[in-house]
């Protein structure tokens, strides 16, 4: 679905329009065309949508469920996927960093730098038409519905020692109060950086991501690279900034991650 500013939290759910009769009626909207089958669903510039359009899905997101219909929909695989833009102000309408801590990760998408790759983008057909991009794709390896049962068995069988655990509170600590950490960093004061951490929920996501990493990796048991490697995405947007340093974000936030992965020694 687009995001624009005249996009209504109903839009989600249903669409009303005149039938051949010329009588109104009602047509399920994209949430509900395939109702519980329903496996990936797309927000397009999501920060152009008003925020009560962002509540719907955000309480979807949480809840798998809505009600429609004077019936309950249920959406047991869905995963929601959003991007936003950074570079508008005008009409524009940015989720507050609780609703961003929603979402598994934040991950930076920018233009390519290589020129096969802008080539492709600019002369192949495929690249412009989604439905034909989507139809070129090859068939998943693992039916959607089974996907829920192979992210429990993963999280599972994927081990942390004590020593790891460890390493782990304390990068969540060094989150909350960076200076008692020796963090320091240039041209801030680094005791009236953070108004709050990361979240429980966020630093459970970063420990699911985590495993999963390890998992691609072959492993069954936590490192700290797997952390690591992990760090930035899952943890970087759900960090509260005070007001004096939250225009500067996004300078601010690597340079706060990577100092607290440097001050906080790893197993």
């Amino acid at each position: 679905i687009e995001g624009a500013i005249d996009l209504m939290p109903s839009d989600f759910l249903y669409h009303a329009y005149l039938d051949e009769k010329g009588q109104p009626a009602v047509a399920p909207g994209p949430l509900l065309q395939h109702e519980e089958n329903l496996a990936v669903f797309f927000f397009n510039e999501i920060n152009r949508a008003r925020p009560q359009a962002h509540s719907l899905l955000l309480r979807l997101m949480a809840e798998r469920s809505t009600q429609a219909f004077n019936r309950e929909y249920s959406f047991p695989h869905l995963t929601v996927f959003a991007d936003r833009n950074r570079l508008e102000r005008e009409e524009t309408f940015e989720l507050p960093a609780a609703a961003r801590d929603r979402f598994f990760m934040e991950v930076s998408v920018e233009a390519p730098n290589d020129r096969d790759l802008q080539r492709e983008l600019m002369f192949n057909a495929r690249f412009h038409n989604v439905d034909v991009l989507i139809d070129s794709l090859p068939a998943g390896l693992v039916p959607y519905a089974a996907l829920n049962e192979v992210s429990d068995a993963i999280q599972s069988s994927v081990r942390a020692e004590l020593a790891l655990q460890d390493y782990a509170v304390n990068l969540w600590r060094a989150l909350r109060a960076p200076s008692e950490f020796g963090v320091v960093l240039e041209d801030v004061d680094v005791s009236r950086l953070v108004a709050g951490g990361a979240s429980p929920r966020g630093m459970a996501m970063l420990m699911r991501a985590a495993r999963c990493r390890a998992w691609l990796e072959g492993r069954d048991y936590l490192t700290p690279d797997d952390i690591r490697a992990v760090f930035y995405e899952t943890v970087a947007h759900r960090i509260f900034f005070t007001p004096a340093y939250e225009l500067r974000r996004e300078s601010i936030a690597p340079r706060l991650l990577n100092c607290v992965l440097d001050q906080v020694s790893a197993p």
